[in-house]
């Protein structure tokens, strides 16, 4: 029984350590997303600076939720853990987009490859947002720009098909991004529609301006009266 005891001692300061490695990894991705999720606001609001200083912080985190964890694989790839991953690629993935700039890497972000995709499924709703917000000025090609991104995404998630358990669940994020897009397209054509309106009515507006006869003045034709 005393080589019970020693065995049970070592299992509890096993499970000791991954209990610190778990809460302090569950810390670390409550942080890491709510950098994430300023950093994309900060981006929509065109605070480049508070959204530079967001992404860096966020960079920090994931790099120390990785080295935290890097002896507790098990818990990398946990749920909670990813999904904050997940929060981190679409957040650099957003701002770049939005910003005109080079997309990082699956290796450069330092996720993997499934992780990668959902965030980038994710991404479709932050541009239909952003154009949303555009489309509320007026049909801009701002707008269409960002709906040929949310094409290409969607171009390239429906080609992955492969069994949810490698993917981590990305058909059902792809058929949400799906739903999101025509949506999207259908608002910028329905503006678009408007914009041609606005721009014809103009048109015959001025054409009905200039085709109006003169009306004399009114000292004109006080002139006229006083010569009959």
């Amino acid at each position: 029984m005393h080589k019970l005891e020693s065995i049970a001692e070592q299992i509890r300061k096993t499970f000791d350590a991954r209990t610190s490695a778990r809460d302090q990894a569950l810390a670390l991705a409550r942080q890491l997303t709510r950098a994430c999720a300023l950093s994309i606001r900060a981006v929509h609001r065109d605070e480049t600076d508070t959204m530079n200083g967001h992404l860096a912080e966020a960079r920090q985190l994931a790099d120390s939720l990785r080295s935290d964890l890097a002896s507790h694989p098990d818990l990398f790839y946990a749920g909670y853990t990813q999904d904050a991953l997940k929060e981190f690629v679409e957040a650099n993935v957003t701002c770049a987009l939005i910003q005109n700039k080079p997309l990082l890497t699956p290796q450069e972000l330092g996720v993997g490859e499934a992780t990668y995709l959902n965030g980038l499924a994710e991404v479709v709703g932050e541009l239909r947002r952003r154009t949303l917000d555009i489309l509320r000025h007026g049909y801009s090609q701002e707008a269409e720009r960002l709906l040929g991104f949310m094409d290409e995404i969607y171009s390239v998630l429906v080609t992955m098909d492969y069994p949810d358990a490698i993917t981590n669940g990305l058909r059902r994020q792809t058929d949400l991004a799906r739903g999101i897009i025509e949506k999207t397209r259908g608002d910028i054509t329905f503006s678009l529609r408007g914009e041609h309106l606005e721009q014809a009515l103009g048109r015959l507006r001025s054409q009905l301006d200039g085709g109006q006869p003169e009306v004399p003045a009114r000292g004109g034709l006080s002139s006229i009266e006083e010569d009959e």
